[in-house]
């Protein structure tokens, strides 16, 4: 009988793992989404993932888990295997904000294997149509007339449309009450239904319920127009230069991610991001695609933090 020695047996296992990693992947992938289906960061990851599967020659499905401003979808992301077959699409609110407003936290924001910074979408400031505004220096005079009388439907505690709304209320000096729900398409139907009268989100969720007479749009919160959104102003123009937000995303990893796994997840990924089909198709909705090269993702996520930090401290958001 032959006899293994240690040198052959790890070898050996070596041969096997760089096998195992040539193979990579041959299951389907889990893209693990922080929000609800139909908002922005739903839409997009779809569409994102549609283009990373092919890629990749694997299914890339995903896993809706709204909550807790993104926690349990961070969390959950965290904590599963190292394996590139869950990947995680993170927020401003899941690596940036969070980060800085609760005291314990389930998970390490920073932890992640930035795979690459996907995409940015523009928000737009809209009310129910039913408000007494046409502009949004109506709407700023009404609310101030009004203190604590209207109120802002938000995708939940310190998320990107919540941030807007405080953002909006140091800028413009108002006083609008915040209703959260679980995912920016609940609020956007509140708004619809007159449950509450100011929503904040992405183009592609809020344009379809202007053009049906349902909302309407004041404000592109940017400093440039937005050829999805045609006739809505863009924010300095509309009387408020300082509203400017976007709702962006990122892939990530679980740490511990394999190098030559997270590498073809990345170039797998940058395949994706560079096709002018899907450019087009979320620019014509309003979304912005980047290079999806990590070191992008790294000087955008700097000055990130230090924006939010800001806005978070003056705005004094906590949670337990």
């Amino acid at each position: 009988m032959k006899r293994w020695t240690m040198s052959a047996v790890l070898a050996l296992t070596t041969a096997w793992g760089a096998t195992a990693q040539a193979a990579y992947p041959d299951r389907p992938v889990r893209l693990v989404v922080p929000f609800g289906a139909g908002g922005i960061t739903d839409i997009v990851a779809r569409q994102v993932g549609k283009g990373l599967g092919d890629a990749l020659g694997q299914p890339v499905v995903v896993e809706n888990r709204p909550g807790a401003g993104g926690v349990i979808a961070a969390q959950l992301a965290a904590s599963a295997p190292a394996d590139g077959y869950t990947i995680f699409m993170g927020t401003v609110g899941t690596q940036v904000v969070n980060p800085l407003i609760y005291r314990k936290l389930a998970y390490d924001a920073d932890s992640y294997v930035p795979l690459g910074l996907v995409s940015g979408s523009p928000y737009l400031l809209a009310v129910r149509a039913s408000l007494p505004t046409q502009d949004f220096a109506q709407f700023a005079a009404y609310a101030k007339a009004n203190p604590a009388k209207l109120n802002f439907g938000s995708a939940g505690q310190a998320s990107s449309p919540h941030l807007g709304l405080e953002l909006l209320k140091m800028t413009a000096g108002l006083d609008i009450v915040h209703v959260p729900f679980k995912s920016g398409s609940e609020a956007v139907n509140a708004a619809i239904g007159g449950q509450v009268d100011v929503v904040m989100d992405a183009s592609p969720v809020i344009m379809p319920h202007v053009a049906a007479g349902k909302l309407r749009a004041l404000a592109v919160a940017s400093d440039r127009p937005l050829p999805s959104a045609p006739g809505v102003p863009p924010s300095a123009q509309a009387g408020d230069a300082g509203l400017q937000i976007s709702s962006w995303n990122a892939f990530f990893a679980p740490a511990g991610t394999p190098p030559e796994v997270a590498q073809k997840l990345n170039a797998a990924l940058r395949q994706t991001l560079a096709s002018p089909e899907l450019q087009q198709k979320l620019a014509a909705q309003g979304t912005q695609l980047y290079s999806g090269a990590p070191e992008e993702y790294q000087r955008f996520i700097a000055a990130e933090k230090a924006k939010w930090a800001e806005i978070v401290k003056r705005a004094d958001i906590k949670m337990e």
